[in-house]
């Protein structure tokens, strides 16, 4: 599956439980929750868990925690793009095309 047929996925399926219809700042505030829990992931990866309410896991259970709230952020922000009917192609092109237009003089001078 490809990035698009990807974010088609996810509008459906958002769609069909009436997820996509939020309120955009309550979607936001989801998007803000999943990126906590992101930073969650990452320290328990990073330097483990040291409260006592927190398992300890494996590596790769850690890992595995990470994955799924990436997903968890990455579907926020689909839903977020197909709100206002961006693809993530053009997301891609264009965050591309600015740090290429940001740093490429830089980069230009890096290599002489």
């Amino acid at each position: 599956m490809d990035i698009i047929e990807f974010q088609q996925w996810v509008k459906q399926h958002y769609k069909d439980r009436g997820w996509s219809d939020l309120d955009i700042f309550v979607r936001i505030g989801f998007l803000a929750e999943e990126t906590g829990e992101v930073a969650r992931a990452i320290r328990a990866l990073e330097i483990g868990r040291d409260r006592p309410d927190e398992i300890e896991g494996t590596f790769e259970e850690n890992r595995q925690e990470l994955i799924e709230e990436l997903g968890d952020v990455l579907g926020n922000l689909m839903i977020i793009a197909n709100r206002y009917d961006i693809s993530l192609e053009e997301i891609f092109l264009s965050h591309q095309a600015k740090l290429k237009g940001r740093y490429s003089s830089e980069g230009e001078k890096a290599e002489l």
